[in-house]
């Protein structure tokens, strides 16, 4: 029984990748943001030093200069941002895309907090803050205090919730005098340990619910436009009346009027 290989490449390691910051045996760049990471594509095999070269990030052509297409070719990413993360940077022969290298960016940065920062609520409704952290490596832990104290999980009526990612406090029956006030999450990182990354959220709870308010305001508004509209109908229905009695009046004062004849 024979076993099928695969076939040696044409050009071994004819191509390779230098880094600054330098690249791990797996091909990963450390970085952060605001960094600078310098790649230089160099032809190793002597034979192909005339050949040209093509880079690519994940995968989508990266625009070179004719003169950044021969070897040494080099690509800069600067400054590097949250979103350069996990991406990989290929060097290949133009003629041959099998003799290639590739480096992957690996960029780590703290937890950026967002989320609704004033939020206004009835009483008695349901309320939900969500505390996005965005991070790489992702928090391990969050933290969700009200006016400077944890949170009270049972006496408070609070459920917290988190995957990573987004951490959402909820709360039922919104009551004025337990959930007022200023609420923080504080995110936790695995690689800033000494540091707490916060983000605020101020919310405030109408004493007075407004749905039923606003709808005993429609229905004073609308008992009232029914009583001028009937209004209305009785001083329309009036006038008419009256009009047909000065009309049948006029008529019985015409009638008291003796009728004359001539004859000729």
């Amino acid at each position: 029984m024979f076993m099928r290989t695969q076939p040696p490449s044409l050009f071994p390691e004819a191509v390779r990748i230098k880094s600054t910051p330098g690249a791990s045996a797996e091909g990963f760049i450390q970085a952060k943001p605001d960094d600078t990471v310098s790649l230089i594509c160099e032809i190793t095999d002597t034979n192909l030093q005339e050949e040209e070269l093509n880079w690519q990030r994940n995968g989508a052509a990266v625009s070179l200069t004719d003169t950044n297409k021969n070897t040494p070719s080099a690509v800069c990413i600067t400054p590097v941002i949250p979103e350069d993360d996990e991406a990989t940077f290929t060097c290949s022969l133009r003629k041959n895309s099998t003799a290639s290298a590739s480096v992957t960016l690996k960029v780590s940065y703290p937890p950026q907090l967002s989320g609704s920062e004033n939020i206004t609520i009835e009483e008695e409704e349901d309320l939900v803050l969500e505390c996005v952290m965005k991070a790489n490596p992702l928090v391990t832990a969050v933290l969700w205090t009200l006016n400077g104290s944890t949170v009270d999980l049972i006496g408070g009526g609070f459920t917290v919730t988190n995957d990573g990612q987004i951490s959402r406090l909820q709360i039922n029956n919104v009551d004025q005098s337990l959930h007022d006030g200023i609420y923080q999450c504080t995110a936790v990182s695995p690689m800033f340990p000494n540091s707490k990354f916060t983000g605020s959220y101020v919310h405030k709870t109408m004493k007075f619910p407004l749905v039923p308010l606003i709808a005993g305001l429609v229905v004073v508004l609308v008992t009232s436009i029914l009583a001028v509209v009937s209004r209305w109908k009785k001083i329309a229905k009036f006038n008419t009346q009256s009009f047909l009695w000065r009309s049948l009046f006029h008529v019985s004062e015409q009638s008291l009027v003796p009728n004359y004849y001539f004859f000729f």
